[in-house]
């Protein structure tokens, strides 16, 4: 095997460099070897550091004389026969079986945790009948149109967003039929300016909970690059979350994994660790439905806490162990999508 070979084998967040799509470039010369990637995935936030560190152990005892990492974020495959939007290279959509597992929290902060590595990231609050992304990101006001048409998301700490909560009163409800909500959440996303002129890599987008209209139009009018789908240890959790991962199956949204959430609570008095919800319920339903389990994250009340306050814990307290998680979290999902099969390049014809 030579020194390519091996290092586009190299392990990163459960899958080789190679299966993550990238590129590897090897050069010798007298003072060692010069190696220069280019990933898949976001690579700021100390991620290029961490895959130096794994070069160097692979080569040595030779020399690691100079070392090049760098990103290139392209649009995976949607579900068929849909493809890319032009402003979103990726939408990942975030679901769950059911309602108070902590999927809204979880979506921002992963958000929170891709940008934080590097990469343009929106995130599209697609529960209209209970926006909380607003909230979780300290959002007021309206957002702005600047042609009467399309709407300019807001930005916090890093990200955009846009809700239904941004465009009405705080405390007015959505009495809307299901053609209504879905018409609304199709505007939201077509109809906002993503990006600017560079676009996004990601716009995360949490679903309501259950399997209704709202996933459905998901699934039939909006390029889905790859879905989380996200749940407690809990049984009744994993049952509901079964459901939500079969109805991506079904409708050909290739689904990244699992994320399990609220695995563990550590006192923050003792540090005794206790798991609320049950244990090993994630790793479960992922061995039996051959998905991986890409994250367990914590119970913990500066999670809520900072949710409420509008400054989610990624930002809040990036060093602290649930930050860490979901920065380990996000990071998984990345590679994971990074491994999906590439959108195809649209063929470019001129007529002379």
């Amino acid at each position: 095997m030579d020194t390519k070979e091996a290092l586009g084998g190299l392990e990163w967040q459960g899958i080789s460099l190679g299966e993550s799509n990238t590129s590897v470039k090897v050069a010798e010369g007298p003072a060692g070897l010069a190696v220069a990637l280019v990933a898949g995935f976001p690579v700021g936030g100390g991620v290029a550091d961490l895959l130096r560190a794994r070069v160097e152990a692979a080569i040595a005892p030779r020399a690691l004389a100079g070392f090049e990492c760098s990103a290139r974020i392209a649009p995976h495959a949607p579900q068929p026969p849909l493809t890319p939007s032009p402003r979103i290279r990726n939408i990942i959509a975030i679901g769950s079986g059911k309602g108070g597992v902590g999927k809204s929290t979880t979506a921002v902060n992963l958000a929170l945790a891709l940008a934080a590595d590097g990469a343009r990231v929106g995130v599209l609050d697609a529960d209209v009948y209970g926006p909380s992304i607003p909230t979780m990101l300290g959002l007021s006001g309206k957002p702005e149109s600047p042609d009467g048409k399309s709407i300019q998301p807001l930005r916090a700490h890093g990200i955009e967003a846009m809700s239904i909560g941004l465009l009405v009163e705080h405390d007015t409800p959505m009495i809307w039929r299901g053609p209504m909500a879905t018409q609304a959440l199709t505007q939201l996303l077509e109809q906002s300016l993503w990006g600017g002129d560079a676009g996004l890599d990601y716009l995360v987008v949490d679903l309501p909970p259950g399997t209704g209209d709202i996933q459905l139009t998901l699934a039939q009018k909006i390029p889905v690059a790859g879905a989380l789908v996200v749940t407690t240890p809990q049984e009744v959790a994993t049952m509901d979350a079964r459901k939500a991962l079969r109805m991506f199956e079904k409708v050909k949204v290739p689904v990244l994994g699992l994320v399990e959430n609220m695995a563990v609570h550590v006192c923050r008095n003792c540090g005794h660790e206790e798991h609320v919800f049950g244990e090993g319920g994630g790793q479960r339903m992922a061995a039996q439905y051959g998905v991986p389990l890409l994250g367990s994250l914590p119970l913990e009340l500066a999670i809520r806490e900072q949710g409420d306050a509008g400054v989610p814990v990624v930002v809040a307290a990036p060093d602290s162990p649930a930050a860490r998680a979901y920065r380990e979290t996000a990071r998984a999902v990345a590679a994971r999508l990074a491994a999906r099969p590439r959108a195809p390049r649209p063929i470019a014809a001129s007529v002379v």
